[in-house]
């Protein structure tokens, strides 16, 4: 496997976070992008959707949490990815 792009994210009065990039892909105009918190071995894994403008010098990434949404990208990722699969947190009600 080959090394993982690592991407700092710095969110508003928090201490940065480090992120390993396993794959991106762009669905519906939007650029989606897989990363998890440890470059090798199993890790926590999250789906951001890139918020940002066409000319923004930056990214703005927000947490995908929209069920429909989510399922749908994460089968996206899994089709890429032939040896992954995403499991889902289910939150009781």
């Amino acid at each position: 496997m080959s090394k993982l792009e690592k991407i700092t994210f710095n969110p508003n009065g928090e201490e940065p976070v480090d992120f390993y990039v396993i794959e991106q892909t762009r669905i519906g105009g939007f650029n989606y992008i897989l990363v998890t918190d440890f470059e090798e071995g199993d890790g926590e894994a999250l789906i951001l959707k890139d918020m940002s403008k066409d000319g923004d010098e930056e990214s703005l990434y927000s947490i995908v949490s929209d069920d429909k949404e989510l399922n749908a990208v994460a089968e996206v990722f899994e089709k890429m990815l032939d040896d992954v699969v995403l499991q889902r947190d289910k939150e009781e009600s």
